[in-house]
């Protein structure tokens, strides 16, 4: 029995880069819908669970993604409302990227490195830097600051993760050159994940400093995300930092995307997301 995929994205057309990922993870065949929303979803989420029964069902999935990553979280709900009980398949919630590249982020900065009782300080608020504040403080970091560049909104995202996730998050501001260098002073960890194409970490932020150990980068647009990155910096040691790039995390995100797919059918009642899909990540070599 062939391994279908349906993929439901809340953009007006699917993406073209889950389906190829999807396709490299072993799916036979994919239907995608574009424009998909919590009200539109449940008829063709029957249609994966009626078509097939019992130990056939896990032969079905459902991939979520979008850019609009609140809205494929309704999405996600609603599919999960239209299951009946065990009548169920797996279910990957990946929109935009954002878990399965934070999980890469957390997983590389881990690399032969113990970030428990460490400081950590993310820029960038979205929701890859969120996850990431997740996966970090799972890890034991002692402490994770949130920044970007208002402080009112990182406030407000910070009491988001806390009435959503039970986790205590500090707020940073990120809107001058000497506000990175002072929010920096004390970090262990540096986690840039910012918008593409802005430097977030200039040069005068890690002048003098002597704590920061680990600096992990997801911008792959120049200029870069962190001044004196390469995208291909895979652990490389500079100035006594262990720097990690865009190009090193995207290919053990590529890692853990495809693994997550073909997890999804080995059972019909998996459902990833981005607290799921960090185990995924964990069981996957990330050295390379």
């Amino acid at each position: 029995m062939k391994k279908l995929l349906l993929h439901l994205d809340t953009d007006p057309v699917a993406s073209t880069f889950d389906q190829a990922v999807a396709y490299d993870a072993g799916v036979d065949n994919i239907i995608a819908h574009g424009g998909a929303t919590r009200d539109n979803v449940t008829p063709h989420v029957h249609g994966m669970i009626f078509t097939r029964g019992g130990k056939n069902l896990k032969n079905s999935a459902i991939f979520i993604g979008g850019s609009n990553v609140p809205a494929s979280d309704l999405v996600g709900k609603a599919v999960k409302k239209a299951f009946f009980g065990p009548v169920s398949v797996s279910v990957m919630l990946d929109p935009n990227g954002s878990n399965t590249t934070a999980a890469a982020i957390a997983r590389k900065v881990l690399t032969d490195y113990d970030v428990k009782d460490k400081n950590v300080v993310i820029l960038g608020s979205g929701p890859v830097g969120q996850r990431t504040a997740l996966y970090m403080l799972r890890e034991g970091a002692k402490k994770v600051t949130l920044t970007c560049r208002s402080m009112e909104r990182s406030k407000a995202t910070v009491k988001e993760m806390k009435e959503h996730y039970g986790v205590e998050v500090l707020p940073g501001e990120t809107r001058s050159d000497e506000a990175v260098k002072r929010v920096l002073s004390d970090a262990n960890v540096v986690i840039a994940a910012g918008p593409a194409g802005v430097c977030v970490v200039p040069e005068m932020a890690l002048e003098n400093n002597t704590s920061i150990e680990v600096v992990a980068d997801v911008n792959a647009v120049p200029p870069l995300g962190v001044a004196g990155m390469e995208v291909m910096d895979n652990g490389t040691e500079k100035n006594g930092m262990r720097y990690y790039g865009a190009i090193a995390i995207g290919n053990f995100k590529m890692k853990v995307h495809r693994g997550a797919i073909a997890s999804l059918f080995e059972s019909n009642d998996a459902f990833l997301d981005e607290t799921t899909i960090y185990d995924i990540a964990c069981k996957i070599d990330n050295e390379q």
